[in-house]
């Protein structure tokens, strides 16, 4: 958290560096001018913005990594998000705001008022204006999962209303809270649908946890570790520890069973705690312990300098060693390879594992063009302040590897290119699932059990674009004060 305003020695124990693509979260309802001053007079909301406003000036010069680029005369009179647009460099495509910032930490942990289920948006037929939505996973005790719905499944109705190419943001605003779908259930091994079926589902503030399927496959005369993470968190306020401690239970399982490859899917991971990636990437690479380099940090020149003279910091903040693990697989791995399943909407600290591994392994890549994000946020709020409830996130940080690469703002090019946009999806975890089948051929040198791709479609959005926590890399903290 950041305390105090007049004085820019602050306390900085509790900051949140993170990596987060700036996206559509639905329409909000905004109230007419005319309403708005009835409620508000105008000098008092004046008065109010620029009490935000210019606390948000004062953080921005301070640790945004475009600081030079913020312009002198913006009208601190402005609403708290157009002052911060206002103040954003043309390079920046990502920084953001959010009027209360115990929501934006609450959705960095995974929790947020929902179903439980994510998807994709397809046409329904090329030159169509009508969309479906396709259940690519429920969340396990969700109230999607409760009342049946599963991966693959057709969505084409919502409350009653046919999705469209010119309704599907504003019907998609209203599965936060309870709502009605018509849908298709996908008969998967019959390569069909059943008839259209009405179902209520509820929304309710759910928490998801991350590790989501793992399971070891012996096939071809291999043990395969097959690893589903679909967002990086160390665990909650309540339990902090709790998804990093399943993470190791998961890779002691895949030790003990003595796994010759592993499988990492990352398709549905857009990113999360840095420090939840350093304790994945120590479990899988190959020789790697807290002599070696992870990552290293590039801030501006004025935040840089003060880390550097801080002598609670220095320069050894800048960069972050692995972990040894005593459970860690990688000297295991009989090709010396890690096998990672991709999607467009992998990001930011599955981007970083990718980065960050292969200088000590080959990283085969199986899917698509990863999204591309080597950047990083902070959390910025001010905890005990009534006037002030807003939360910042701008860019102030770029990440590298131990070799100084940070080369995939155009994202990681697959190795086997595989869009992944069937209609006729297996389970996750099951063989014949498409990626998963084509790196169980890859490993074992044979053809992959996959049925060919019929039906595939071009998607036109992705339930993770909704996420404000989607696209994000939560770096370690920040211990001591380094502003002057």
């Amino acid at each position: 958290m950041i305390e105090g305003r007049k004085s820019l020695t602050l306390n900085v124990a509790g900051l949140l560096m993170i990596l987060l693509l700036a996206v559509s979260c639905g329409d909000e309802e905004v109230l007419p001018v005319k309403q708005v001053e009835k409620q508000v007079p105008a000098a008092i909301k004046s008065e109010a913005n620029h009490y935000v406003n210019s606390w948000i000036l004062e953080n921005m010069q301070y640790w945004y990594l475009w600081n030079e680029h913020i312009p002198t005369t913006v009208d601190k009179n402005l609403d708290p998000e157009s002052y911060f647009e206002a103040l954003l460099s043309d390079e920046d495509r990502f920084s953001w705001i959010q009027s209360n910032y115990e929501e934006l930490l609450n959705s960095l942990q995974g929790i947020s008022k929902e179903a439980g289920y994510e998807f994709v948006l397809y046409r329904e037929k090329d030159g169509s204006d009508h969309v479906i939505l396709q259940v690519l996973y429920t969340k396990p005790q969700s109230p999607a999962a409760a009342v049946g719905l599963k991966r693959g499944d057709i969505v084409t109705h919502i409350n009653g209303q046919q999705i469209t190419t010119q309704n599907y943001k504003s019907l998609l605003s209203a599965i936060k809270e309870n709502h009605e779908v018509q849908y298709k259930s996908l008969l998967v091994e019959e390569e069909r649908f059943t008839d259209p079926k009405t179902l209520a589902i509820s929304a309710i503030q759910f928490s998801e946890d991350p590790n989501y399927l793992h399971k070891v496959i012996e096939t071809g005369g291999k043990k395969i570790g097959y690893f589903v993470y679909n967002f990086f968190a160390p665990g909650t306020d309540g339990q902090p520890g709790k998804y990093d401690e399943e993470m190791d239970a998961i890779f002691a399982d895949f030790k003990s069973q003595g796994i010759t490859d592993l499988v990492l899917d990352l398709r549905f991971n857009s990113g999360g705690s840095e420090s939840s990636a350093k304790n994945l990437a120590s479990l899988i690479g190959r020789g790697v312990d807290q002599s070696k380099i992870f990552l290293k940090r590039q801030y501006n020149a004025v935040v840089q300098e003060a880390i550097l003279n801080d002598p609670n910091l220095g320069e050894s903040h800048l960069i972050s060693h692995y972990k040894a693990k005593a459970n860690g697989v990688g000297n295991l791995l009989s090709s010396g390879r890690v096998y990672i399943l991709t999607s467009s909407r992998t990001a930011s600290a599955s981007e970083l594992i990718i980065n960050a591994l292969k200088p000590f392994m080959e990283v085969f890549l199986i899917g698509d063009t990863t999204y591309g994000k080597n950047v990083g946020s902070i959390s910025l709020f001010e905890e005990k302040d009534e006037k002030n409830q807003w939360g910042l996130q701008p860019i102030v940080v770029k990440v590298y590897n131990s070799e100084d690469q940070s080369d995939y703002s155009a994202g990681f090019a697959p190795d086997v290119l595989h869009k992944d946009n069937s209609v006729y999806l297996y389970p996750l975890g099951d063989m014949r699932e498409a990626l998963l089948s084509e790196a169980i051929g890859q490993i074992t040198g044979t053809a992959t059990t996959a049925r060919a791709d019929r039906e595939t479609r071009t998607p036109v959005g992705h339930s993770l674009d909704l996420k404000r926590r989607s696209f994000n890399l939560i770096m370690d903290e920040v211990k001591g004060s380094v502003l002057q």
